[in-house]
Formats: structure tokens, C-alpha cells, sequence
């Protein structure tokens, strides 16, 4: 295990006081990275019967996300509470503006902030980071709007300094690839509809089930699946007979024609079909 600085130790100790000055909180909890390092930060800081995780469930998230974020949970011993969220029934949700997430964020936060008040929680938190405030993020607007607060991002740690600490603390996420919502996959404009979410999460499940490690997206262009892998998985996918594996993994999801992107993972691609090559 890697030595964690003095100096990133402290800064974890201010994060855990800052915390217990909270008094209970409930943690919007996705099972990412962040979110899972907060909740178990937030445990040790307040104890079980102050913290309480909660996972907002819809078609949004891929199924094998909130079936993981669930087992890191509970291996963790962090309280959870699953809630079903309908942001999908939003029609402003599902024209799929470039402001989406705003409408996401305001049912998850519509839901929990009422939900803490209900268990007595002083606060409600969420796992946003320093890197984050530095990228388009209109969720964070719906978060600002209901007092929602971000410890990470006030206390400035950054994804690599949150992957560092949960490593040390033994958590399974400190490694884990970004798993935005499924939406992402689908270009701005272009309706989101359950029936398109559960498209791309079948085919994401089948490509792992290849064995595909490390970020991976498919992006949804209608008839037209193009797909995304690290460089070391696109290099082992372009034989022909790889490819072809692929290929019939992605179209049994029920896509007529499949792309792979030769320019590999590219986080906020979702808009761009230059360059890419059929199969």
C-alpha cells in the first residue's frame, strides 16, 4: 500500500471534524469513489446512528452500479437506504437539454433533503470534489439551491487524494472507473427513454462480460452504437476475430450497426462521430 502524507492524513482529521460539527448527516450516496469515501469518512466521524448513505434507484443507473454500490455499503458496514427516483417521467429531463443533470439533481435532492428531515439528519452531503468545480456541472446548481453541501470540495481534496485516502482505508472503490448515469451516452436533444437506458446498459453488461476492464462507454446514435474502450482494451479488441465478438456483443443489445472509436475513452464524447470506424 502506498504511504498516504502527513500533510493528506491532517487534512482528513479537519474533514472528520468537520463532519462531527454537522452532528448527522445523510450522505447522497451513488457507490462511486467520492460518495463512498465521504459516507465512510461521515461513519467513523459520527457513528451509524448520525450517518445514514442513501441510493436513489432508477433507470438512469446501470444496474450492475447500484447492485455494487449496495454490497460496498454494506461491506463497509455504512447504514443505506435505497429510494426509487423518477427523473425519467420529467419531460425537461427527458428532452435531454445540455443542463439534463440540473433536472436529475433536483429530483434526487427533492427527494433526500425531506427524507433527512423525516430522520432527524442535520444535513444533507454529497461527494463532489475539488476537480469537479472545475467542470460543467449543472447539477450542482439544483444541490446549491437546497443546501445541499459538498465537504470534499470545501475542504479542496481531489479525486487522486480521495482514491489515495480510500485505499488506505481498504475501500474496493479507491480504484474504480467514473460511472456517470446512462444518460450520458445519449447525445444532447436526443430523448431519454427507459427503453434507450436499458439498450445501453445491456450492452455495457455484455462487453464486461468480455471482460473489458477499465472505462467504457457506449454511446448511443440511434441504429449506431459507438463504443469506447482504455487503450490497452481498444489495442486487444481491432483483430478481426475480436471485433467480431464485440461487435455481435453490442448488436444482441438490440443495436443494427456498431461502431468502434479508434480514438478510444474520451469523457464527454458523447456528441462526436468523427473519425469513428464500423465494424
Amino acid at each position: 500500500m502506498e504511504a498516504v502524507s502527513h500533510e493528506l492524513l491532517s487534512r482528513e482529521r479537519d474533514l472528520i471534524a468537520h463532519l462531527r460539527a454537522m452532528g448527522s448527516v445523510l450522505v447522497g450516496y451513488s457507490g462511486g469513489v467520492d460518495s463512498t469515501y465521504l459516507a465512510s469518512v461521515a461513519l467513523e466521524a459520527l457513528g451509524p446512528g448520525s450517518t445514514l448513505a442513501v441510493l436513489g434507484k432508477s433507470p438512469s443507473v446501470a444496474h450492475v452500479q447500484w447492485r455494487t454500490a449496495i454490497d460496498v455499503a454494506n461491506s463497509a458496514g455504512i447504514p443505506l437506504l435505497v429510494v426509487d427516483t423518477h427523473e425519467v417521467d420529467d419531460p425537461r429531463y427527458a428532452a435531454n437539454p445540455s443542463n439534463r443533470c440540473y433536472f436529475c439533481k433536483s429530483e434526487l435532492w427533492t427527494t433526500l433533503v425531506p427524507l433527512a428531515r423525516e430522520r432527524g439528519l442535520a444535513a444533507v452531503v454529497d461527494g463532489t470534489n475539488a476537480d469537479d468545480r472545475g467542470d460543467f456541472r449543472p447539477g450542482a446548481a439544483a444541490a446549491m439551491e437546497r443546501a445541499v453541501s459538498s465537504p470534499l470540495a470545501e475542504l479542496r481534496f481531489t479525486k487522486e487524494e480521495i482514491r489515495a485516502l480510500s485505499r488506505r482505508r481498504g475501500l474496493p472503490t479507491w480504484s474504480q472507473p467514473s460511472s456517470p448515469c446512462l444518460a450520458s451516452r445519449i447525445p444532447y436533444g436526443t430523448e431519454v427513454t427507459p427503453e434507450r437506458l436499458r439498450q445501453v446498459d445491456t450492452a455495457e453488461q455484455a462487453l464486461r462480460a468480455l471482460g473489458i476492464t477499465g472505462d467504457l462507454r457506449v454511446r448511443f446514435h440511434g441504429e449506431l452504437a459507438r463504443v469506447e474502450l482504455v487503450g490497452a482494451e481498444l489495442e486487444r479488441w481491432l483483430s478481426p476475430e475480436r471485433h467480431e465478438v464485440l461487435r455481435q456483443a453490442v448488436a444482441d443489445a438490440g443495436f443494427s450497426r456498431v461502431a468502434l472509436d479508434l480514438r478510444g475513452f474520451r469523457s464527454g464524447s458523447l456528441n462526436v462521430l468523427e473519425g469513428v470506424v464500423a465494424a
